[in-house]
């Protein structure tokens, strides 16, 4: 092998490569990026808006197909992630600008003030105690309550409190309840800057709004509700402990319809694609229902059934089989109140023998599909990438670059760039993992 030449040398000895990365967003796929590229040895800055890690799965009560709990899988993953000594999380942070090259790249983070000191804050709850405003909780949908100071869920990660400035009365309760003397009611934001040499887009991904559907009753009848707040619904950490009641009298529901493809598969919504996950959570949320009260009739309105994924026809045909969820093939029309019998109606063309119909249930669930996160196309817009007509973030090539953006050093994974499950997302975010590595190791950096 021919002896590097005296200019060879001095090039590759100005030639800095940042050994740290970027993730941004600290979903399954965000934390599987990470803990992937901290495992090699790489330092990790996981930025997430949100006060904690776990992004949507978090929220979720079983997975499909295996009906594994959610938060048993979820749980370990957090503590991982939160121990790591390589991994450095910025919750509650936003991503403010970028700039460089890969392998050196110069990145700014704003990190918005909790009022809490994550270095004091134990996590003990004394604090939210002794607050006396209650707001309804983002995180169960608006369905449950959280105190001005509070924590999302049971296993947030970081466990530290935040206080929500906008519902905070400034009383000092809490200031005063906070033997660690934690509580800072003057903090301010505060702006970091730090050098990575390579960046991945973790996002996530946010549910269609089903209230621009008027005729399915959401938002104007109370028992219409959507699949996340279902989820909440049938959760025991969730407002109503796991009881699935009906919204209206507390009831529990003897009848529930699932209304599929509702944003998705739909060009007057601007929303032509598939959503891929759609099916499966639907026939999952009614086998769930079928648990909880075996007795119950729970009916899937559908189009198709795309049951794409490792064991999900079996699951599809053991929903079917063995706890006996019914399908019907037709897209529901309108969801109305029966003013004499308090049921609700659903008006759905049953498309196998081409008649409409009139179905009487006690609960609608509406699934709706996914769309990029609302401010996706400003966030990718600070490193110099489009998004595609769809508002996802356009990759480099689908075939041999699924992961790879059209910027050298930056990577997608999860549904950043496209609707896909839980198995897919963990994939891709470690396909970045290794895509990010090889710029920090210096095999690919310009």
């Amino acid at each position: 092998m021919p002896a590097r030449t005296k200019s060879q040398k001095q090039a590759t000895a100005t030639k800095k490569v940042s050994q740290n990365a970027l993730v941004v967003g600290g979903g399954v796929a965000g934390m599987q990026a990470a803990l992937d590229i901290a495992n090699q040895g790489f330092k990790v800055y996981l930025v997430e808006k949100s006060p904690s890690i776990g992004g949507r799965m978090a929220m979720l009560d079983k997975t499909f197909p295996t009906l594994d709990c959610s938060a048993c899988i979820l749980t370990p993953r957090l503590s991982e992630v939160a121990r790591h000594p390589g991994i450095k999380l910025l919750t509650y942070s936003d991503l403010e600008s970028v700039s460089g090259k890969a392998g050196s790249f110069r990145v700014r983070v704003i990190k918005r003030a909790r009022y809490v000191k994550e270095e004091l804050c134990a996590g003990c709850g004394e604090c939210s105690k002794e607050c006396p405003v209650e707001v309804p909780n983002e995180f169960d949908w608006g369905l449950g309550f959280r105190k001005a100071i509070y924590v999302g869920f049971p296993q947030s990660t970081p466990s530290t409190y935040t206080i929500d400035m906008e519902s905070c009365i400034k009383c000092k309760r809490c200031e005063r309840a906070c033997e660690r003397k934690a509580i800072d009611l003057e903090m301010e934001d505060e702006r970091l800057e730090f050098d990575v040499g390579a960046i991945i887009i973790a996002t996530g991904y946010r549910l269609f709004d089903v209230a621009r559907y008027y005729r399915l009753g959401y938002g104007r009848i109370p028992d219409v509700i959507h699949a996340m707040e279902y989820e909440r619904l049938i959760n025991a950490a969730g407002p109503t402990h796991g009881h699935l009641v009906r919204l209206s009298d507390g009831r529990i529901p003897q009848s529930i319809g699932f209304v599929q493809c509702v944003g998705a598969r739909d060009v007057t919504k601007d929303v032509p694609y598939c959503s891929r996950v759609c099916c499966m959570y639907g026939i999952k949320n009614a086998v769930m229902a079928k648990e909880h009260n075996p007795d119950a009739d729970a009916t899937i309105y559908y189009a198709d059934i795309r049951a794409f994924g490792k064991g999900f026809e079996e699951f599809y045909e053991m929903a079917r089989s063995r706890f006996g969820v019914k399908f019907f093939r037709g897209r529901a029309a309108e969801v109305r109140r029966d003013s004499r019998t308090g049921k609700l109606v659903v008006r759905v063309e049953d498309t196998e023998k081409a008649q409409p119909q009139d179905v009487e249930h006690d609960m609608i669930v509406i699934c709706p599909g996914i769309q990029p996160p609302e401010d996706l196309a400003k966030i990718v817009e600070k490193m110099g990438i489009s998004v595609t007509t769809d508002g996802y973030v356009d990759v480099a090539n689908r075939y041999f670059g699924p992961v790879d953006t059209k910027v050298p050093g930056i990577f997608v994974c999860g549904c950043a760039d496209g609707p896909k499950d839980i198995p897919d997302s963990v994939t891709e975010g470690s396909a970045a993992a290794m895509k990010a590595t090889i710029i920090l190791s210096g095999g690919g950096a310009a």
